[in-house]
């Protein structure tokens, strides 16, 4: 196994982040660009502490002209933060998470975090390659999840930081035009948790002023290999200190979901929502239906279940994914994304003992996951789309949270 990776201390450049994907996908029907504001944004960096091996971990602060902030940790990638202006101006803290970097490394709730090299379940932590049958570590039950006992939730990535101005004769040369970007990069040696191939990781998060945080991955390999990544954020668009998420919002772009079993791996099945708890293709409270008399609510004890997007044809392009509201405060998030499923998981299994930042308890349902992704188990499911990735090829994926005051 790889050991921890040390910091990589680079300056801030001020150039364009030449991995910006939605430059390289166009300003059309998927483009999510509406800068504001004035100035590009910002980053910074500072020491956040230090690992138990004795590596020091930073955090960098992203900012825009509006005063939204995102602060995100090299150890994990982590989203420690996003606070964004409410319709009366005063910034409100969107996400659940941590005080110290003790707190996530003894936590188990991925607050925040890059999961992978396979964001959600395999099932039996195995599948079969090219002939070759591989076997994972197992971490809930007798499944895989997000990459295994220590996945890239966990690791240290190598950092630097870019920042650019608007681009001149370019379609980003407005007032307020640029965007500030952390580039964080991991090789996952072969072996690791027992994934064939030695994988080459990038992520690329952004801040631009049109309050979006983009997520941009790409991953390369030398032997043939699955790869899944996912941002694994909990989203209370009230504060994260302000309780359920039951009163949210929430539309997604989906007719169909993945029903599961009882060790919560797909069956195979991509069921119709309608007539069904699982209907979001309206805006739905997601108290509503939480609990009712539906056999894969009681297994997920809530949702936690994968949707399988609409309009997804696997051409690249960023699609409206899902839309959520919090309608007291009137704060909006919309998800745009090139992943074909995403996974809601309203926080049925936050526990009440775990202190969250600043003195918050979060209790069952108090956070919503919205995860961009594959489908779970596809290593094992030939009616899912392929997450093969072979010599040769880029694994290249992109999501786009877009929040906003109504």
């Amino acid at each position: 196994m790889r050991a921890i990776v040390l910091l990589l201390s680079l300056p801030v450049l001020l150039t364009a982040c030449g991995g910006d994907a939605d430059r390289a996908a166009g300003r059309g029907a998927g483009s999510t660009d509406s800068n504001s504001g004035s100035g590009p944004p910002t980053i910074t960096s500072e020491p956040w502490g230090v690992t138990p091996e004795g590596v020091s971990v930073q955090l960098y602060t992203l900012r825009n002209a509006n005063g939204m902030t995102v602060r995100v940790s090299d150890l994990g990638g982590i989203v420690t933060e996003v606070l964004v202006p409410d319709r009366n101006g005063d910034l409100v803290d969107v996400v659940l998470g941590y005080d110290s970097l003790d707190t996530y490394l003894e936590g188990s709730t991925y607050f925040g975090a890059i999961v992978g090299r396979y964001a959600n379940r395999i099932a039996r932590g195995r599948f079969e390659l090219d002939g070759t049958t591989y076997e994972l570590a197992t971490n809930a039950g007798d499944n895989h999840l997000h990459g295994g006992i220590r996945g890239f939730d966990r690791v240290l990535w190598d950092a630097f930081t870019v920042q650019s101005g608007p681009i001149p004769g370019s379609p980003y040369d407005v007032p307020g035009a640029g965007r500030a970007s952390l580039i964080l990069s991991y090789v996952s040696e072969a072996g690791e948790e027992g994934y064939p191939g030695s994988l080459d990781a990038e992520v690329t998060i952004t801040l631009t002023n049109g309050n979006e945080l983009k997520f941009g991955y790409e991953a390369t390999t030398d032997a043939p290999t699955v790869v899944n990544l996912s941002h694994h954020g909990y989203w209370n668009l009230a504060g994260h200190d302000s309780g359920s998420i039951l009163d949210h919002e929430l539309e997604l772009r989906a007719s169909r979901y993945t029903p599961v079993d009882t060790g919560l791996i797909p069956t195979g099945e991509f069921r119709h929502v309608e007539g069904t708890p699982f209907d979001f293709r309206t805006p739905t409270r997601i108290g509503e239906r939480i609990d009712a008399d539906d056999e894969q609510l009681r297994i997920g004890e809530g949702y936690d279940h994968n949707y399988v997007l609409d309009d997804w044809t696997g051409d690249g392009a960023l699609r409206l994914a899902a839309r959520l509201r919090d309608p007291a405060g009137g704060l909006a998030l919309e998800v745009f994304t090139t992943e074909p499923g995403l996974h809601l998981y309203s926080g049925n299994f936050l526990d009440e003992s775990a202190g969250g930042k600043q003195g918050a308890v979060y209790g069952r349902r108090t956070g919503l996951c919205l995860e961009t992704q594959h489908f779970p188990d596809s290593p094992n499911r030939p009616e899912s789309p392929s997450t093969v990735l072979r010599p040769g090829e880029t694994y290249e994926s992109e999501t786009v949270y877009r929040i906003r005051a109504e």
